[in-house]
């Protein structure tokens, strides 16, 4: 994850629980999905938790309230980022139930409610030209946890020199051997097809939809409001 900004700010006691390395959010994302497994904080098997890689093709996304921004109000030009969206459920009602953001990168809350994260890191109000729309590819925690893998080489230049520093851990790789397909899971596009929200919260939990589904930021709401944890398959 690289940024048109300065590095990012020392992490919030909270966020200091978890593995942070700035400008590796798709490893932190990995590790915290298997945090808050291990510690309670989310289903053990991570039914209740969803990647979400958000990018475009043009790999450039403004995203508002990032410490790694040097503005007032924390802008930051990602080429792609990566949260951790719970749906987190207390009970058969709807009523009782909620969706958490988990950004390891933001200033605001950690976790934030869906609704007040996306209005103050999106910016509905602020109208973007095409080139900077956003759009969301949400993975099954579970599906992702077993499939990706990155070395890393996204974060070298053309010499070889390290963009940023790395993690001092061993670089991911998936349960079947694969060494890096990160590209795979930024590389985003406009859905070309129009795919009814209900049926897309069917197919993010089918284990053949390695990469998950694609969103348009304005069906992101909707998606979870939609999503019945409660229904996914275990593994």
């Amino acid at each position: 994850m690289a940024a048109e900004s300065s590095e990012a700010t020392s992490s919030s006691a909270a966020i200091s629980e978890f593995i942070h390395t700035p400008f590796y959010c798709e490893e932190n994302i990995y590790f915290l999905c298997k945090k808050l497994c291990e510690n309670g904080k989310a289903n053990a098997d991570g039914s209740d938790l969803f990647v979400v890689f958000i990018s475009n093709e043009k790999k450039a996304i403004p995203l508002w309230n990032q410490k790694a921004s040097t503005r007032a109000d924390g802008v930051v030009l990602w080429d792609y980022h990566v949260i951790l969206i719970q749906r987190k459920r207390d009970g058969d009602d709807d009523e009782t139930s909620s969706t958490l953001v988990w950004d390891m990168d933001s200033s605001l809350p950690f976790p934030s409610p869906l609704d007040s994260y996306l209005s103050e890191t999106t910016r509905p109000s602020f109208e973007l030209f095409s080139d900077f729309l956003r759009f969301y590819r949400v993975v099954h925690a579970p599906v992702f946890l077993r499939g990706f893998a990155s070395d890393r080489s996204h974060m070298k230049d053309s010499a070889g020199n390290w963009n940023a520093q790395p993690p001092a851990y061993e670089p991911i790789t998936a349960e079947d051997g694969t060494v890096n397909n990160l590209k795979e899971y930024m590389d985003i596009h406009a859905p070309t097809e129009t795919v009814a929200i209900d049926e897309l919260t069917k197919m993010v939990f089918r284990q053949d939809q390695k990469h998950g589904v694609v969103l348009k930021e304005s069906q992101v709401k909707e998606f979870f409001s939609q999503l019945n944890v409660t229904n996914a398959p275990s593994d």
